[in-house]
């Protein structure tokens, strides 16, 4: 597989939940043939400070950004429907599709889950994910594409840091259009 696009990025904390065990969150996106996505997360921390899911089956499941949680959200660059990805370390991940901002919410069919791999040491955690796109209509045909990349990141005392390439003013919200900052071409 040739890379096609490919960009790198650091996520910032929202101000309003800092972890200082957290040195660094970078994130590398590469959009591959025919019709890949992959991210790769790269979390330097020290990681006795951090709660990480124990592994596990590599299934759907919901509710994963309640703990340490890698998140890309994609959407065509000219509509406002977009998808939401979850990649936790236990290996279970999530798809959803919006129509719009926050706006009908629904599981995204796939014929094929999206690879996950995670490397873990006591100075960090990696986690890489492969997602095809090919399955996902208004993705697949979309000749750009608009990406935010985020995270959550859970302390050893269950607190839940927020963080992304971009933040809107208020709460953290990484479903808000300011934080699509990154564009690819998919194919």
């Amino acid at each position: 597989m040739s890379s096609i696009d490919t960009k790198a990025a650091v996520l910032t904390a929202h101000p309003s939940t800092p972890n200082d065990a957290v040195r660094s969150l970078r994130v590398q996106l590469r959009a591959e043939e025919p019709g890949i996505l992959v991210f790769q997360f790269s979390l330097d921390a020290d990681m006795s400070r951090i709660r990480v899911p124990l592994s596990g089956a590599g299934a759907r499941a919901d509710a994963l950004w309640k703990h340490t949680c890698f998140e890309a959200f994609v959407a065509p660059a000219d509509a406002p429907s977009y998808h939401e990805f979850n990649f936790s370390p236990s290996l279970d991940w999530a798809i959803y599709r919006f129509s719009a901002y926050r706006e009908e919410m629904s599981p995204a069919e796939i014929s094929r889950a999206p690879k996950i791999s995670v490397r873990r040491g006591d100075d960090g955690l990696e986690l890489q994910s492969a997602v095809r796109l090919g399955h996902l209509a208004d993705l697949r045909d979309a000749r750009h594409l608009r990406i935010a990349l985020a995270a959550v990141i859970e302390d050893e005392n269950g607190r839940l840091s927020y963080w992304g390439l971009r933040h809107p003013p208020g709460k953290p919200d990484f479903h808000h259009p300011n934080g699509f900052a990154l564009e690819v071409a998919p194919a």
